[in-house]
């Protein structure tokens, strides 16, 4: 027996064997994000830290695209002075910001959460994906740490996890380009953790292994890897509000995005 529950652009289903799914439900957008979706995904992993009988969590996107990144709409905010999108120091949700959270929730979640990546997962909508611990992608699936072409850098905890699974030199090299990386080397480079023709499935399966072990060894390992990690997470989401806070609004962040919008090559001072 399964249970479906909707939040904003956000659908849980929970099913009878203790594996919850996930799913970003706003495809005709390529699953962007905007305030919606993003309080739909907090909200998500609010719910799920409630359940006791969770054993294993499939976050995926609906449609052509797992998650495209910052919705446009956002980013025109951003140009009219929104002040929501400047006020990230504060720590919300533990060592997290909101914004944070729908990332750095799923490491924080008690049990494994296994992402399926098809089509786009750009800027934040990487993120995303990279909050989970596992994550299985398409051949053909996109994926880029979209942030430069803003004006902007990873916030989302996406420092924390390029940190950690990518190698230093090439963290640095897609954060500075913002370059578009495939499934297959996404797998190679760290980011996938391999690719599959159908991802969805694999995520099924594995997350039902998962459910068929024992929880609290499940839970024990996931304590324990989280608690291995050499980064330092709650220096590293502080030092990215800081960072993104002094970006966001200067002259050549505004003219990152305007140049971005108008499809034309920028002029930064």
């Amino acid at each position: 027996m399964s249970t479906t529950l909707h939040h904003d652009r956000v659908r849980v289903t929970l099913g009878g064997d203790g594996v919850a799914e996930v799913a970003l439900a706003r495809a005709d957008k390529m699953n962007a994000l905007d305030p919606a979706m993003f309080h739909g995904i907090v909200g998500a992993i609010a719910q799920l830290r409630e359940e006791k009988s969770l054993r294993a969590v499939v976050l995926h996107g609906e449609g052509r695209a797992f998650c495209a990144g910052l919705d446009k709409s956002s980013f025109a905010a951003i140009l009219g002075g929104d002040k929501g999108f400047s006020d990230l120091m504060a720590r919300t949700h533990g060592l997290a910001n909101h914004f944070q959270q729908v990332a750095w929730g799923w490491r924080e979640l008690s049990v494994p959460v296994i992402a399926a990546v098809q089509g786009a997962a750009f800027g934040g909508g990487l993120q995303v994906a990279l909050g989970a611990d596992v994550r299985y992608a398409r051949p053909d699936a996109k994926f880029s740490v979209m942030e430069i072409k803003w004006g902007l850098v990873p916030d989302m905890s996406g420092a924390v996890f390029l940190a950690e699974l990518v190698r230093p030199d090439m963290a640095r090299e897609l954060a500075f380009t913002g370059r578009i990386v495939e499934g297959t080397e996404a797998a190679a480079i760290g980011l996938a953790t391999r690719v599959c023709e159908d991802p969805l499935a694999e995520a099924r399966a594995a997350a039902a292994r998962i459910a068929a072990s024992s929880p609290d060894a499940i839970r024990a390992g996931k304590r324990l890897l989280n608690g291995a990690s050499p980064v330092r997470a709650d220096e590293v989401l502080l030092a990215e509000s800081r960072e993104q806070q002094a970006l966001i609004g200067s002259p050549n962040q505004l003219e990152a995005v305007q140049a971005g919008l108008e499809n034309r090559a920028a002029r930064f001072r």
